[in-house]
């Protein structure tokens, strides 16, 4: 097994190295962070086309519909009531007006719904927080130990590791 540098696990890495390497494997967390973003929001497209296509085809299917709806509701009104055919047309006008009315407003309600959606944002926010971690950081000044001496801490992790 070797560490990121392509080092041994077991052996003495300087302060340079493990800076690199962590300097290494936070790019690669900012790196990973920006695909989790790009595929949230490719995922959060298609749906919304998805969407999109499938009202505009029920929109379609009830614009072909209309007519038909309007005149049997014309003559509806005209079989139970006995008015006349114009007002009994001008009712299934305001029927409809009624109706348009109420979709629009539940698509305001969606719309400011989907304006809301934090998604991609929180990631956003992640790589940012990531990137300033990564700008900021600086290597722990460390004091200067001569070439025969072995600090008691490596000793350690020497021993404990083979």
């Amino acid at each position: 097994m070797s560490a990121p540098d392509g080092s041994p696990v077991g052996a003495e890495r300087t302060i340079g190295q493990l800076f690199a390497s962590a300097t290494a494997e936070m790019s690669a967390l900012v790196h990973d962070e920006i695909a989790l973003a790009k595929a949230q929001l490719k995922q959060d497209v298609k749906r919304g086309a998805t969407s999109g296509g499938a009202f505009s085809m029920a929109g379609a299917v009830l614009l072909f519909s209309l007519p038909m709806l309007n005149f049997a509701l014309a003559y509806g009104i005209r079989t139970w009531s006995d008015w006349n055919l114009a007002i009994c047309f001008l009712l299934s006008f305001a029927a409809n007006v009624l109706v348009a009315v109420v979709l629009a407003l539940i698509g305001v309600v969606f719309a400011k719904k989907a304006k809301k959606s934090k998604g991609p944002q929180k990631v956003a926010a992640s790589m940012k927080e990531s990137a300033g971690v990564l700008q900021k950081a600086k290597p722990h000044p460390r004091p200067e130990l001569g070439q025969d001496r072995v600090p008691e801490a490596i000793e350690a992790v020497a021993r404990s590791s083979s």
